[in-house]
């Protein structure tokens, strides 16, 4: 795990932003279609519209979150999803606690 990686990701305002969303995507995002009611995450094109900012700008956020290890990018037909890695946040945080010597 690369806490200067995840430190970096975690540094925007609008990358938190997005994490937050995706801890509860059916709170702020609408299904893409019906058959994707019960997918993790949301559609990319949601958070695109939901955050206001230019598409690229989006996907270079979401890379780089993935990167970090934060998120994972699931392709279903044509749309991606982004859902959060529970796990890996977890161990993140742990990471940069010990990381500063606050283990």
């Amino acid at each position: 795990m690369d806490v200067d990686e995840i430190t970096r990701a975690l540094a925007n305002a609008h990358r938190r932003l997005m994490l937050k969303w995706l801890k509860e995507p059916r709170t702020y995002f609408p299904p893409a279609l019906p058959e994707h009611e019960d997918l993790p995450g949301a559609c990319a094109s949601y958070i695109y519209d939901k955050s206001e900012l230019s598409q690229g700008t989006v996907s270079q956020y979401l890379s780089q979150l993935e990167r970090a290890g934060l998120i994972v990018r699931a392709r279903h037909g044509k749309w991606t999803f982004f859902h959060r890695d529970e796990a890996a946040i977890a161990a993140a945080l742990n990471a940069i606690k010990v990381d500063i010597g606050d283990s």
